[in-house]
């Protein structure tokens, strides 16, 4: 169903741009690792783009800073609609480390909806690519929703 929707929605390659609001540099790091020829995303149709009005998705990395909100508000509002976002590591995921510091909001979502969220500190190439696959319907999820019922001590995978 969501191969269908995406295929609908964004027909062609998906054009990512990259920003950072407010992180080390670990996770730009491994997304830009990502976007070399070794794990080569273009097979996926993911292509970099240096302006934000020519972008589908969003991938953002760090936690949202009071000095950067306003500029982070603004790029959101460039990427044309229908878009996609992504948090990549845990700080946009929710935080990190700081997420009640004086000068941090908080995770992305925070500020504007995300679609898909990539934990990791930083997360690796790998699972950055499988983020995305999972999103556009190329590969399944791996791992089920675990039922509070059963217990917090196993995980369970889906077949």
């Amino acid at each position: 169903m969501m191969k269908k929707l995406f295929s609908k929605m964004l027909p062609k390659s998906l054009w990512v741009y990259h920003a950072n609001v407010g992180a080390c540099n670990g996770c730009d790091i491994e997304v830009i690792d990502v976007l070399t020829p070794y794990y080569d995303a273009e097979r996926f149709g993911i292509k970099l783009v240096g302006s934000p009005r020519h972008a589908d998705v969003l991938l953002v990395c760090g936690p949202v800073t009071m000095q950067v909100l306003p500029y982070f508000k603004r790029l959101c509002e460039a990427v044309p609609d229908p878009k996609l976002v992504f948090a990549i590591g845990s700080c946009a995921c929710g935080g990190g480390i700081w997420f009640d510091t004086y000068s941090v909001i908080g995770g992305v979502d925070k500020v504007i909806p995300v679609d898909f969220y990539i934990p990791g500190c930083p997360p690796r190439p790998e699972a950055i690519l499988h983020g995305v696959a999972v999103a556009l319907g190329l590969a399944p999820k791996k791992i089920a929703p675990i039922d509070a019922s059963d217990g917090f001590d196993t995980l369970h995978y889906s077949e």
